[in-house]
Formats: C-alpha cells, structure tokens, sequence
C-alpha cells in the first residue's frame, strides 16, 4: 500500500534522478562579465531598484487582514460590553495603521 511518506520518498527520488540526469545533459557554464551584466534591448540596465519594495503592500494587507478579522468577531460574537471594547481597539488599531 502507497502510504504518503513512502510515496515522498519516492518522489523525492524521482526529482534527485531529474536533477541528476539534468546536470549532465548541462553544458559547461563559462562565467563572465557580459553574462551576468543586466541586459536592456543593447541598452545598459539601471543599477538601481526598480520597485520600491513591500512596505506599502504589507501595510494594506496588514489593514484588511484587521478589518476582516474584526469583522468576523464582531459578526459571530453576538452584542455584549466585550464586543463594544473590540471594535474600539479594532478602530484604534486601523487608524494608528493609517497612520504610520
């Protein structure tokens, strides 16, 4: 019987096989300057950043992660005093995300 570790096992022998046998169907590699330069249509590239990184992403992802959360415990959680006291710090917590 095909238990799941046995059948990764031999998945992962199946994969060390490909690697293997494309390893030696690779030719040689020859390092050099031009091959690892950044290559624009015969243009130079530009040596810097091009994106200005997550920081933005993660902030709006951040936000909506709070603001859906909070919603489903505020949506499942009935109406109590506890309640009132989670969105006020679920209000705080988005605005000081805002914020930032």
């Amino acid at each position: 019987m095909l238990t799941p570790p046995f059948a990764f096992l031999i998945y992962l022998l199946l994969v060390t096989l490909l690697w293997g046998l494309g390893r030696l169907l690779a030719g040689r590699s020859n390092p050099s300057v031009e091959k690892s330069s950044p290559y624009a249509s015969g243009e130079k590239g530009l040596m810097t950043s091009a994106v200005p990184g997550y920081s933005p992403f993660f902030r709006v992802a951040l936000f909506f992660a709070i603001l859906h959360l909070g919603a489903v415990v505020l949506g499942t959680g009935g109406s109590s005093p506890m309640a009132g006291v989670y969105l006020l710090g679920l209000i705080f917590a988005l605005v000081a995300l805002v914020l930032q």
